[in-house]
């Protein structure tokens, strides 16, 4: 998805230079905005020659859980106008790398089997921020599959430490 990438960059860039005084609100809509661009529904909907950008740009915005600034309203006429809405998603974690740069820090995925409650998730987010050696923004995704245990990912870097890996390192050794 290197095309996504570099199509999202530009659009990161200017929106983080734009919204410097108020990231984290900009980071909140944005999120939303990608999570909601990420719908194949509404991408084939876009897509449509028949369906004009006021009307897509309408149906974003009722999906939407919170009202649009306006800010966040030229921005999402011009991904649209511009038939950019399939890389918000790429946006969105480009603009949240200029964050984490700007703040010395990195985002990590916890995934676990099962929901972790809030004084766990501080001790582990501890640890993993020793263990990495950077202060991290912890998120937490559940995966049953791994049936105990976690997996952290941070950027390229995972620490696998679920029974899920286990088993299969055992079985990796068995059949050799």
């Amino acid at each position: 998805m290197a095309e996504l990438a570099t199509i999202a960059r530009p659009y990161a860039e200017a929106l983080y230079k734009a919204s410097l005084s108020d990231l984290s609100a900009t980071a909140a809509w944005l999120d939303e905005l990608a999570g909601i661009g990420a719908n194949a529904e509404l991408l084939k909907f876009a897509d449509n020659p028949k369906v004009t950008s006021q009307q897509v740009f309408e149906l974003i915005a009722g999906i939407a859980k919170s009202k649009l600034t306006p800010s966040a309203q030229n921005f999402l006429h011009v991904v649209i106008d511009n038939g950019r809405l399939s890389a918000l998603p790429e946006v969105a974690a480009q603009f949240r790398e200029h964050m984490n740069k700007q703040n010395g820090s990195s985002d990590a995925v916890v995934y676990s089997a099962y929901d972790i409650d809030a004084a766990s998730l501080v001790q582990v987010s501890d640890v993993l921020q020793k263990r990495f050696g950077r202060t991290l923004n912890v998120s937490v995704k559940l995966e049953p599959e791994l049936i105990g245990g976690i997996r952290v990912v941070v950027g390229d870097e995972v620490l696998d430490t679920s029974v899920k890996a286990r088993l299969d390192q055992m079985k990796v050794a068995l059949t050799a």
